[in-house]
């Protein structure tokens, strides 16, 4: 089947992440996010895609600090909450009976009850007519120790990390399923014959 370029929401399982901020006055925010995605292995920047009217990216650029929180799939109902167009001066943390994890590098807090928090710097932003390119450095990555093994690797099974398949009129709610399969990365750079 042909579908138009623009649902490529539709084939591709976009990661579901909670963006925290802090307003100039005090006020936080949460935001859920499809649109984002690390910078190239190994380097410590990710990049999000922002409509020009978002309280979170008004707060971005007033702060310069921002949390992405990893949902679990069991978080869906909370992240629904705080996709509602809330005034700015509404806390989603309380819509959404949100507990604050303390974070140590910026000032926004992140979120309990999420595998992992990535405590973000505004590094730049690219502006085009319709939306920006917000580029983020992560300061500190912690994770839960409940959702990874001993070697500091999620174990999907346990984690459910929470992904979106968009649709006509909705949004179907995901997570990776892993198929047993574990490949190493040097397999990617093998130049033998039949490897």
């Amino acid at each position: 089947m042909d579908l138009p370029p623009h649902k490529r929401e539709s084939v591709l399982p976009l990661p579901v992440v909670l963006i925290s901020t802090i307003s100039s006055d005090g006020t936080l925010n949460v935001a859920p996010w499809g649109n984002i995605t690390p910078i190239l292995r190994p380097l410590d920047e990710i990049v999000l895609a922002s409509w020009l009217k978002r309280d979170t990216l008004d707060n971005i650029r007033a702060t310069g600090e921002f949390v992405v929180n990893v949902p679990t799939a069991g978080m869906s109902r909370e992240v629904m909450i705080c996709a509602r167009h809330y005034p700015p001066e509404i806390d989603e943390f309380v819509e959404a009976d949100l507990i604050p994890h303390p974070s140590k590098t910026v000032r926004p807090p992140g979120i309990e009850g999420c595998i992992a928090w990535m405590e973000c710097t505004l590094v730049e932003e690219i502006c085009r007519e319709k939306y920006v390119l917000v580029i983020g450095k992560v300061e500190r990555l912690e994770a839960d120790d409940r959702f990874f093994t001993p070697d500091g690797e999620m174990d999907p099974a346990v984690a459910k990390p929470l992904c979106m398949l968009c649709g006509k009129s909705g949004m179907r709610f995901t997570h990776p399923a892993g198929d047993g399969e574990y490949r190493s990365y040097a397999e990617m750079f093998s130049w033998e014959k039949g490897a």
